[in-house]
């Protein structure tokens, strides 16, 4: 689970300068986007008021959408037809679980896991079929070899270190979800805390897949819906990681100490991991099962981003001028390839002009009888 850019530039760096060089990674590619989100969530909460935002922030949410919709599209490309079907089966779950009265949505940090495990469990079965719907002889590409002395020297984890962060990764978990929802302690960033490493830990898939929790959790307890998909939107055209949003969320709560704890919280979780399953990873790789498993695995998480997009169209797009919005910024990603932070301006410009204030244009909510 965690953050997937995040993990592989911190493998990347690992593998070539060890430890160390696995942790500057980090840092840089992420710094630069917790920076400025986190003064985007500052001054955001001081000079706006959340229940009626300026005519220029109301094109970022639909905007920020359509780039979800791209990341799904190019997922959804690499799968075969069987990863297909497990993606629209743990989509329509996921869907499910968020417009269902009687389901609480807070199972979803309980079934996510559960659908992304049954997803590794199909392949595995289906690997072991005389005829299997994907195929799973591919051998594994060139990487990592345990046989080589100078790169696990270069790694410098041993296997019972990694052993070690798993372990600690286990007991931050427990302890953070038994003290606020067992000991029922009431802190504001031990709060903080517990839900983004919670989170965190129950996420495969990436940034998109994390927003619906995310949204489930902080709406509309530390903010109101609208100041969610601004943040969004400003997350979206930052460097770095989807994950820095999360330093959006803590700052518009808490300040800037909100913004470090939850930006520690949702990145823990797969920083610690990746750093435990590096020792393993040379040896992993070439076992057929575990092949199999992550390939159900990432089929289903790829599933979860495609209810992202539901879920997040049906926030974000409350009018005809959202939806033209959402048009034109899904037609400068997809078509032209455009940068993102582009397709947020261009949308965040479209959207102001057609607001309400200025040309008002397409503003007959889709929600009106």
């Amino acid at each position: 689970p965690g953050p997937t850019s995040t993990q592989l530039v911190i493998s990347t760096a690992l593998s070539r300068a060890g430890p160390l060089g696995g942790l500057t990674a980090l840092m840089l590619w992420n710094i630069p986007g917790l920076v400025v989100l986190t003064i985007c969530g500052i001054l955001l909460t001081v000079y706006i008021d959340q229940d009626n935002p300026p005519f220029w922030l109301a094109g970022l949410p639909p905007a920020a959408v359509s780039l979800v919709f791209k990341a799904f599209y190019g997922f959804c490309q690499k799968l075969d037809k069987f990863g297909l079907c497990l993606a629209l089966c743990s989509g329509l779950i996921a869907i499910c679980i968020n417009h269902d009265t009687r389901i609480p949505k807070t199972s979803s940090q309980y079934v996510f896991p559960i659908t992304l495990a049954i997803g590794g469990l199909l392949t595995y079965l289906d690997s072991k079929r005389s005829k299997p719907f994907s195929d799973y002889g591919k051998a594994p590409s060139k990487g990592w070899k345990v046989e080589s002395d100078a790169l696990m020297k270069r790694i410098g984890i041993p296997m019972w270190v990694g052993a070690l962060l798993f372990l600690l990764w286990a007991a931050l978990l427990t302890t953070s979800v038994c003290l606020v929802n067992v000991a029922k302690i009431e802190n504001e960033y031990l709060e903080i805390f517990e839900i983004m490493f919670r989170i965190g830990s129950i996420i495969f898939g990436g940034g998109q897949v994390v927003l619906p929790l995310l949204e489930d959790e902080v709406v509309p307890a530390w903010m109101n819906r609208d100041r969610f998909l601004q943040g969004l939107g400003l997350a979206q055209s930052m460097p770095g990681p989807l994950f820095n949003f999360s330093a959006y969320l803590g700052a518009v709560y808490q300040n800037v100490p909100g913004a470090l704890i939850a930006y520690v919280g949702l990145f823990g979780p797969g920083v610690l991991l990746i750093f435990a399953i590096v020792p393993f990873w040379a040896r992993l790789r070439h076992v057929p099962a575990f092949r199999s498993v992550l390939r159900g695995v990432n089929a289903t998480a790829i599933g979860l981003v495609g209810a992202a997009c539901i879920i997040l169209w049906e926030a974000s797009v409350r009018d005809a001028a959202d939806a033209m919005v959402f048009c034109l910024a899904g037609f400068l990603a997809v078509v032209f390839n455009v940068m993102a932070p582009l397709v947020v301006l261009a949308g965040g410009i479209f959207g102001a002009i057609l607001h309400g204030d200025v040309l008002n244009l397409g503003q007959l909510s889709y929600c009106e009888a």
